[in-house]
């Protein structure tokens, strides 16, 4: 039979699982198609529900191929025949393994809390998904309650295939397939709707049994609980942004004199925040003698940029100069609102002294070919002899063209021969042969030297983040902002010999700018840009953020993908965007710095929303929300209820064609 969907499905299952009603059971739902079946089950049965996380092992490469799954406690289960077919070595399985063992470990918090999980210990516990293909992922959550001493496991599922129904009856002591076609085929076909189910969704319907208790049959998914004191206070102390001149003076007097304020973003696509974030460096610049803008961005792409608004390159405009921006997302730098403030920037600069110029850097390491090159460009015109030397340790990559991901894959798992020593020789080289001429010449480094020798830094850590990014997902994050800290410091360093002390303003989004130790992700070992600004420069750090509510955004739909126009799904209930909502003001500011009494909740862990390059509103809640402490996290944070879409430089049909608010379903 079609179910009409997964709440119909639990109910049918519910109906053959009745001679469990009123006993000592445990309903476990895997998340997160499994869960609104599971909660069926349970109300109906009478028993308390909860969940298991299980997480399937993907062959690198080709993520939707399984070759084994891993469930809490530590049990892993192994396909073998995909991993025998494929030749995959033990230590590629283990590094897979352990990265979806840390995200396994963050989703049972995101979707628990603190909560316990239900002891099954000598008690029968019903295991609930919303259908059974192949059997891997439930074969690991069999395995996982065993492991916790569980009586007697029923695997129960709406519609299963009927081989791997029978299968699952050698590791189960009952097996329930409501449905067993002989050709199965997707789970999803046997269900007139089959959305993703959405994580908010998830934590609503868990949150019906606090603890273990059983589910009232008459109990529907509880609403997060409203909180108007904490609502009112928010609104009393927020500062609305009217569009007037004297809107950013709080925050000016809280920047001070702080030499590094880094201003984020919420998502890497709207114009508003690019718009106000523009607004205040043109008065720190004006204002409080900044020297320089630094950007998440690649260090050669932004310093053609740096070239034209000081009036040095060859460019003619701003579109000319922002044209290196080429790699995905180009829309990030390529757009309307950067092509009004670098040309700002080139106005501004005109009219000062060489020495009072403003710059702009990129502080990223993803431009591995980018800066090789570069490094080599300077060689060819100073120093012939060097650059032939450079060219024989850089050839190390040519077999991989010009995807670093296919270095750092092949790399990474021991395939090819790592490059790093090339890398790390050619620093050196490059580094002892400023040392001599530093001492021979005195202290002449120069703009173009300086930026010279940070390609070669460059080449260096992005050979190492490519061959690390495919093994450990927390240390490869970290050693791209600690990448981002140590250009920071060292532009701080450079700029000093012109003025001291110089100040720069750093554009970012908020998961690099925000402190990583106020968010969960902090907790799990990920540190950030702004993190270490705070640690390195105690007190002459500011941090501000951004967040928005609704609207639309662009962004892409995956990796490398075209940029779209969507539409922003209002912020989920129990989020600080959703708290900020509910205060009725459409923009304000908020000096986190400052909170009274009446805001005393807003320090207590709140899901924040974070978009990217891409967004995805099917999977929302897991790919773009984490748990966070707003005033920990940020010293000021503009909130924008509802935000637009930036405008790419390059306009494609499937931007024009793209989502537009109005489409949002009526009452949002």
């Amino acid at each position: 039979m079609r179910y009409r969907n997964r709440r119909h499905a639990g109910e049918v299952l519910a109906r053959r699982l009745d001679r469990f009603h009123d006993k000592d059971v445990v309903v476990l739902a895997l998340p997160r198609g499994g869960v609104p079946v599971a909660y069926e089950v349970a109300r109906r049965l009478r028993a308390p529900l909860d969940l298991l996380v299980v997480r399937k092992l993907g062959v690198p490469g080709y993520d939707e191929l399984a070759m084994g799954a891993i469930a809490s406690g530590g049990i892993q289960v192994k396909n073998d025949h995909v991993i025998t077919r494929l030749r995959i070595p033990p230590a590629v399985i283990a590094e897979v393994a352990a990265a979806e063992q840390r995200e396994l470990g963050r989703r049972e918090l995101a979707y628990r809390g603190n909560r316990a999980p239900i002891d099954v210990r000598d008690r029968v516990v019903i295991l609930v998904d919303d259908g059974l293909a192949t059997g891997a992922t439930m074969r690991a959550a069999v395995a996982s309650l065993r492991k916790r001493a569980a009586r007697s496991i029923v695997v129960a599922v709406p519609v299963g295939a009927a081989d791997t129904c029978r299968e699952m009856g050698d590791v189960a002591d009952e097996v329930v397939c409501a449905s067993q076609p002989e050709d199965l085929g997707a789970v999803g076909v046997w269900y007139e709707a089959f959305e993703q189910i959405d994580d908010g969704e998830v934590t609503a319907l868990l949150g019906a049994n606090s603890g273990d208790s059983p589910t009232p049959v008459n109990t529907p998914a509880p609403a997060l609980m409203q909180t108007p004191v904490l609502t009112e206070g928010i609104a009393h102390s927020a500062l609305p942004l009217t569009g007037r001149s004297g809107d950013l003076d709080p925050v000016m007097e809280m920047i001070g004199d702080a030499r590094c304020v880094l201003i984020g973003e919420s998502t890497h696509g709207s114009h508003e925040f690019y718009k106000l974030r523009a607004e205040l460096t043109k008065r720190l610049i004006r204002e409080k003698g900044f020297a320089a803008v630094a950007i998440e961005g690649d260090w050669p792409d932004a310093y053609r940029v740096n070239r034209y608004v000081r009036g040095v390159g060859e460019d003619r405009d701003a579109s000319e100069a922002l044209d290196d921006f080429r790699r995905f997302p180009q829309w990030m730098w390529r757009n309307a609102d950067m092509l009004d403030f670098v040309g700002w920037l080139r106005d501004h600069n005109e009219h000062q002294d060489v020495t009072r110029q403003i710059g702009f850097y990129g502080l990223d390491l993803y431009s591995l070919h980018g800066s090789i090159e570069a490094v080599l460009d300077y060689l060819d015109r100073t120093d012939p002899d060097a650059a032939a030397r450079a060219r024989d340790r850089y050839v190390c990559f040519d077999q991989f063209g010009s995807e670093p991901e296919r270095y750092g894959y092949g790399a990474g798992f021991g395939l090819e021969e790592s490059c790093e020593r090339a890398v790390v020789e050619q620093l050196r080289e490059l580094q002892s042969l400023r040392a001599e001429r530093v001492e021979r010449d005195g202290l002449v480094t120069g703009d173009e030297r300086f930026a010279f020798e940070m390609n070669a830094r460059v080449a260096a850590a992005a050979e190492e983040y490519y061959r690390m990014m495919f093994h450990d997902q927390v240390a490869s994050w970290n050693l791209r902002d600690t990448h981002m800290a140590d250009t920071l410091d060292a532009l701080l360093a450079h700029l000093d010999q012109a003025r001291t002390p110089s100040k720069i303003v750093v554009w970012a989004h908020n998961s690099h700018v925000g402190d990583a130790r106020a968010t969960l992700l902090g907790e799990v070992g990920e540190l950030d840009l702004g993190q270490l600004c705070r640690q390195r420069h105690p007190g002459d750090t500011a941090l501000i953020g951004f967040t928005t509510y609704a609207g639309t955004v662009t962004a892409a739909s995956e990796w490398g993908g075209p940029a779209e126009r969507k539409l922003v799904r209002p912020a989920l209930v129990g989020s600080y965007e959703e708290l900020f909502h509910r205060t009725g003001l459409p923009r304000f500011l908020l000096m986190l710095r400052e909170l009274g009494e009446a805001t005393g909740g807003l320090h207590e862990p709140r899901l924040e929303r974070a978009i990217g390059v891409i967004y995805r509103p099917d999977s929302e809640r897991v790919s773009h929300y984490l748990r966070a402490r707003l005033p920990a996290q940020f010293d000021a944070v503009f909130h924008i209820d509802e935000t637009r879409a930036l405008e790419p430089m390059e306009r494609t049909a499937g931007w024009e064609r793209g989502e537009l608010p109005e489409t949002y379903p009526s009452g949002v």
